[in-house]
């Protein structure tokens, strides 16, 4: 946990030169600190004071603004205070080199957020979106990673949260009230209760679901036979020539992989080298790099020549079931009317560019429930783990009490609202605060 006691400081703007830089000071000391480096008599809150920096040997170092946020009314819920220079890298660290010196400490990554969080100016899913803003790689990103931060996706937990804690009411005031002749653990109420439970659960655990997509983005492999148009698939949805094309045969001989975004989507496309049989080794190494980025990938695009009516690429077309698997008939120009398909077939022409965005869309509603919306929130694999674990001790306590075991169900209930409340950070171990605030910049 972090010594609120101590006066923190880093530099808070990106790495290299630019036209302004900033210096964020947070603690006790923080408004004493900028009132000597600055030299003014004092500091109006929420106020730009212009002021020239200077060392304790009174060389001016820089000149700029002073902004003084006084807490609780501040990031951090403490002091804070924003110097904002010029943003040159060894200037930068001058006057960072004079805060501390005067009695700040350089500040670990992400303590500014850590602190927020312990001083309960956000909830510990804010703080994490908070790091997804600055990460986000699509605009559809950074509206949900907004959304998650003004606390929508808290409001989902609270939600389950309030049903939770009404239920262990219910069920612990059954078992500490036995002599009562009702016998509130047959209730059917409760039980309604319960699924209500469950099925406000499972909304919750796909919306979560598609906030990991939008936060971490996707892989997509395209894999299929030489020839059968992957590198065209490639090109036509990065809208580029970022692949080399040819009728010859087994052009692409390694992976190439390209980032775009797909419906707002952070996707990363990745083509690989033809499947078949060879004795050239070359190939044979890119056809095994093809092979795992097939057992990697979150999707599978398998391209199949629409124009190859041969019985194992009718075979393929037909059969390839895998649930992450997307099968893409390409050349639709020269596809047979009676070449069978599977009905989940996708039939595309890379070269002609017809069927690509339904191809689109197809990856979405595969990535996504329902797609995204203005509802859409950011999330973490961390935060699905965690649901599921209180979805497990939810269905745990529904077959306890259907055997009548009041006590078991309570606890499984209880265990349940602990893991809920670990989302949030409620209920969090220290281990947990270091492992998710260790991941942010510095001076955030």
């Amino acid at each position: 946990m972090t010594h609120t006691a101590d006066t923190i400081a880093a530099i808070a703007s990106p790495p290299g030169t630019g036209g302004v830089g900033i210096i964020r000071i947070s603690g006790f000391d923080a408004k004493t600190i900028a009132l000597r480096i600055s030299q003014l008599a004092d500091l109006k809150v929420r106020h730009a004071h212009f002021a020239t920096f200077k060392n304790q040997q009174d060389q001016t170092i820089d000149s700029g603004l002073v902004l003084f946020f006084q807490g609780p009314a501040s990031f951090t819920g403490e002091d804070v205070v924003e110097l904002q220079g010029h943003g040159g890298h060894v200037v930068m660290n001058m006057v960072l080199k004079e805060v501390i010196s005067l009695g700040a400490r350089m500040a670990r990554p992400g303590e500014f957020s850590e602190r927020a969080y312990l001083n309960e100016k956000i909830d510990l899913v804010q703080a994490e979106a908070i790091a997804d803003v600055i990460a986000s790689g699509s605009e559809q990103a950074v509206l949900a990673s907004q959304r998650s931060l003004q606390g929508t996706f808290s409001a989902h937990i609270n939600d389950i949260l309030t049903l939770l804690i009404e239920t262990r009411v219910w069920v612990e005031s059954a078992i500490d009230f036995p002599e009562e002749e009702i016998d509130f653990l047959s209730d059917s109420r409760l039980k309604q209760q319960l699924s209500k439970l469950n099925q406000t659960m499972q909304a919750t655990l796909a919306k979560t679901q598609t906030g990991v997509v939008l936060n971490q983005g996707i892989s997509i492999a395209i894999i299929g036979k030489p020839n059968a148009g992957k590198s065209s698939l490639l090109n036509c949805l990065t809208e580029e020539d970022t692949a080399i094309i040819s009728e010859v045969a087994g052009t692409t001989r390694d992976v190439i992989k390209e980032d775009v975004v797909i419906a707002g989507i952070p996707v990363r496309l990745i083509d690989t080298a033809g499947i078949h049989e060879t004795d050239n080794p070359i190939e044979q190494q890119g056809i095994e790099r093809a092979l795992k980025m097939k057992q990697q990938a979150d999707v599978v695009l398998h391209v199949i020549d629409g124009s190859d009516d041969s019985p194992i690429a009718v075979n393929d077309a037909v059969n390839d079931d895998e649930d992450n698997h997307i099968t893409v008939i390409n050349k639709s120009d020269l596809l047979s009317q009676d070449h069978p398909l599977s009905a989940q077939a996708l039939v595309v022409s890379a070269k002609a560019q017809t069927g690509i965005d339904a191809l689109r869309q197809t990856i979405v509603d595969r990535v996504t429930s329902g797609g995204l919306n203005e509802n859409s929130f950011t999330a973490r694999v961390r935060h699905i783990e965690q649901l599921k674990l209180t979805q497990a001790h939810i269905d745990a306590a529904e077959q306890q009490l259907a055997h009548n075991q009041g006590e078991l169900s309570a606890e499984e209930l209880r265990l349940a609202q602990n893991a809920l409340n670990e989302i949030t950070g409620d209920f969090s171990s220290d281990d947990l605060l270091g492992e998710i605030f260790s991941s942010f910049c510095i001076g955030k």
